[in-house]
């Protein structure tokens, strides 16, 4: 009877492995690598893998298989026997042959004259437009995708690690991926079933979530919107196609041929439909480019199914391998329609292999299209606030009876893991520690309260000397309706405290109609920036930076309160109108901000006392953000900034001292050149009628700190040049790389290059130069200031360095000619 059992055990761990595993590498006679084979098994049309720049590969089917079949440019393709269904460490050797009659074979770069495969080339380009969703007017689709995310490369070290001591349990789940070969241990899931809309005429798409589910870390709406801007939707026909903030450039695009080599390497039926296969791989290593290849159907030239990975070389941070497939079905003899997208990215600090990271994988499935149903225009409209909490709670029953494909048991297991794990204290701390270095605020659950922000804790300035600061915020969820937050600070040389306190409530969540105010007695550095806002608790680094060049005691103590309300009628255009009240007084003993009080020029004031009304429109196109409450946190993504701000001053109210208006403007956009990088440029205009002294004048913002700091002049010191009329210029370029990827000595850094250059021009009228008390000589740029810059990013993947120099004005007195400023952070 135990015989029996143990028969019967041993059957049924045979059919659970009935499937077979291969991973290995490919060489030449030589013992060479060879890079970019396909690797298929035998009997198999698709399905198969490409070799990566290293030869190496790894292939699995649920299938038992006996061979591969494994070809290459300039050699024979290859059948290769597999002695049993799990192969590590396979070597398959290449042997050259005599090159196949029927179709010419290129080696290494192929030619741009006479290849087959750029002939079919140029009729998917002829054909794009009319292949797919772009054939009709309008289209409509339901779409369900799930995104998973997985540790990886996980060995016995790994689990038994001191981090993992009470919570081992997670490890049964372990299991291998069928693209790369590796452990993985999934920990994270997020479904979603959504309606989406398109009118190719009109140009406009609309996405209608129906139901979100996640695997409980984190709010429902936070987590899509961050799942939407780490995986942006793509249009394999597009000449580029955006990923973690990069253009790679599409095997589909018009300029391929100068990027990729292509291979006509076999021909077959797929569905009833004869289709070329094309294998692509770079011409140039360091690029942002693929390999990989795709069938393509004869009569149509549409993509049938696509397998393209990204090559180990490209200027990419914190990612390993981005893998993706997509799939096409036939609607009829001439519609391709999109079926099936699967896309994994493996994250992680190293590209070597055997580093350990984690994969981020998402599977989109499509259904129901229909066809040329026209919407009304006011359909598209954007709405301001998308609030409709049923999406995330829909119920178990909900999820099996919609879900387009049923979980695997992996994917089922995920949502029991992390109930259990959330009940453990080391996670729990180990949670609230990643949570407290992303935020800057340490979570208070118990009184509703965050402490921080904490990377403002420690200052310096020569005023205050050592400054230290405490603060805090309400906080019940991610979209609270209101919220208050305040800080108080204390500086150890001038023994004073500081205080900032705020307050904003949204009482109307449709249209975001906010109320606000707040009051704020600090020391600050005015004119840290030409345009200005109402943030009352808005201080800007150079108040009181640690790291700063040459002395500064161009401070000033400002006591600033505020009341404002604002609406947003439209998605990203918003309204606000605001008053406020400030008291501004010098700091120092070095500095002064006296103006005349007289027409005899006698009588001088040293305190500037100001009621002030402003009205500021802003318009943000395409800007993403994520949550609904009266605070929304920003997607980082690209986007157009219009902002203009027209101010009135009132003489004699609340014994205000000047009566002026003034009008800013605020440009800048952001424009994508595909593979040659991004540039940003920037533009502010402004303009004071009437009389100001030197506290209301618009100071052009310079830096002296060792840091970039955005909208700033790297050489110019505070208060160098001020004026009451001003047009500033910016320009910045980032290749991304393009430059120093053709230069050998430097390839393998993976550097970036940036230029950028910036101007000034303005002017101080007569009547504002004669109530000038303070000894500081106005300096304005009517001969236009410029200084140009060049620097080096991605040094060991965090610090930028930029080198500036001053294009003009060399010759002035305790100024910087040269100067070398630095940042840091973790950027793709």
């Amino acid at each position: 009877m135990k015989k029996i059992f143990t028969l019967i055990v041993f059957l049924f761990a045979c059919s659970l492995s009935a499937q077979t595993k291969v991973s290995g590498i490919v060489v030449d006679n030589s013992n060479e690598p060879i890079p970019y084979a396909n690797i298929v098994f035998k009997g198999v049309k698709t399905g198969g893998v490409v070799s990566n720049e290293d030869g190496r590969f790894y292939i699995e089917s649920p299938d038992t298989h006996t061979a591969l079949i494994v070809s290459f440019v300039g050699f024979p393709d290859t059948e290769v026997k597999l002695p049993k269904q799990v192969n590590y460490d396979f070597k398959i050797v290449l042997k050259e042959g005599n090159a196949l009659k029927e179709v010419k074979i290129y080696a290494g770069k192929t030619s741009k004259k006479d290849n087959p495969a750029l002939d079919i080339l140029r009729k998917i380009w002829e054909r794009r437009r009319k292949n797919g969703l772009k054939m009709f007017k309008q289209y409509q689709y339901e779409k369900y995708e799930k995104v998973e995310f997985d540790m990886n490369t996980i060995d016995s070290a790994f689990m038994k690690s001191k981090i993992f001591k009470g919570m081992e349990f997670v490890f049964k789940n372990i299991d291998t991926s069928s693209v790369t070969g590796k452990t993985y241990l999934p920990i994270f899931i997020n479904e979603s079933l959504s309606e989406f809309y398109g009118d190719n005429e009109a140009k406009k798409t609309k996405e209608i979530l129906k139901a979100n589910k996640n695997s409980g870390l984190g709010n429902g709406d936070g987590v899509n919107m961050f799942i939407k801007d780490l995986y942006s939707d793509f249009d394999i026909y597009d000449n580029y196609l955006n990923f973690f903030d990069k253009s790679f450039v599409s095997p589909l695009s018009r300029t391929g041929i100068d990027v990729y080599n292509y291979v006509l390497t076999d021909t077959a039926f797929i569905d009833n439909k004869w289709c070329y296969n094309i294998v692509f791989y770079p011409r140039r290593k360091n690029e942002l480019t693929f390999k990989g290849d795709f069938w393509v159907n004869d009569s149509t030239f549409a993509i049938k199914t696509i397998n393209m990975a990204v090559t180990k070389s490209a200027n990419i941070n914190w990612v390993k391998d981005i893998y993706i497939e997509q799939e096409f079905e036939v609607l009829n003899d001439s519609v391709f329609l999109p079926t099936r997208d699967y896309m994994m990215s493996d994250f992680a600090l190293r590209k070597k292999e055997e580093s350990k990271g984690v994969y981020g994988k998402r599977t989109t499935l499509y259904r129901n299209f229909k066809f040329d149903e026209k919407k009304p225009e006011k359909f598209y409209k954007e709405e301001v606030n998308f609030i409709d909490n049923e999406v995330y709670a829909k119920t178990d029953e909900y999820w099996e009876e919609n879900r387009f494909e049923k979980l695997n048991k992996d994917e089922r297991k995920i949502y029991e893991m992390i109930d259990t794990l959330k009940t453990v204290k080391k996670f729990k701390r180990l949670y609230s520690l990643v949570s407290i270095l992303g935020s800057g605020y340490i979570e208070i659950p118990k009184w509703h309260l965050d402490y921080g922000p904490i990377f403002s804790t420690v200052g310096f300035n020569e005023v205050e000397g050592w400054r230290l600061r405490a603060g805090g915020r309400t906080y019940f969820g991610p979209n609270d309706t209101w919220r208050l937050q305040g800080y108080t600070a204390y500086g150890f040389e001038d023994n004073k405290f500081k205080y900032g306190m705020s307050g904003k409530w949204m009482i109307d969540k449709k249209n975001r109609i906010i109320l606000s105010g707040g009051n704020r007695r600090d020391v600050e550095q005015i004119g840290a920036s030409l345009t200005t806002t109402n943030d009352v608790l808005g201080r800007s680094y150079a108040s009181s930076g640690l790291f700063t060049t040459g002395a500064n005691g161009k401070l000033t103590n400002i006591n600033l309160s505020t009341l404002a309300a604002e609406i947003e009628p439209v998605k990203n255009l918003t309204f606000q109108l605001g008053f406020s009240y400030r008291t501004l007084e010098s700091a120092s003993d070095t500095f002064s901000l006296n103006y005349y009080t007289d027409d005899t020029f006698t009588t001088t004031a040293s305190e500037v006392k100001q009621s002030e009304l402003n009205l500021q429109v802003e318009y943000t196109p395409k800007k993403k953000t994520i949550g609904y409450g009266v605070e929304r946190r920003e997607v980082d993504s690209p986007y157009s900034r219009f902002f203009i701000n027209y101010s009135q001053g009132f003489k004699g109210f609340i014994d205000s001292d000047f009566d002026y208006q003034k009008i800013q403007l605020y440009y800048k956009q952001p424009i994508i050149i595909g593979a040659l990088g991004r540039s940003n440029f920037t533009m502010e205009l402004g303009k004071t009628f009437g009389q100001i002294p030197l506290g209301l004048m618009s100071v052009v913002p310079g830096n002296q700190t060792y840091f970039i700091i955005q909208n700033t002049f790297s050489n110019l010191n505070f208060y160098e040049f001020v004026a009451d009329e001003y047009a500033t210029f910016q320009w910045e370029h980032n290749f991304n790389g393009k430059v120093f990827a053709r230069i050998p000595g430097l390839r393998k850094l993976n550097l970036r290059e940036i230029v950028g250059i910036r101007g000034v021009y303005g002017t101080v009228s007569d009547e504002n130069r004669a109530i000038n008390a303070s000894g500081l000589v106005y300096k304005a740029p009517e001969k236009p200031y410029w200084e140009y810059s060049a620097g080096i990013g991605n040094i060991f993947k965090v610090f930028r360095l930029d080198f500036a120099w001053r294009g003009n004005y060399r010759n002035l007195p305790d100024t910087d000619n040269f100067t070398i400023k630095g940042s840091f952070g973790f950027y793709f």
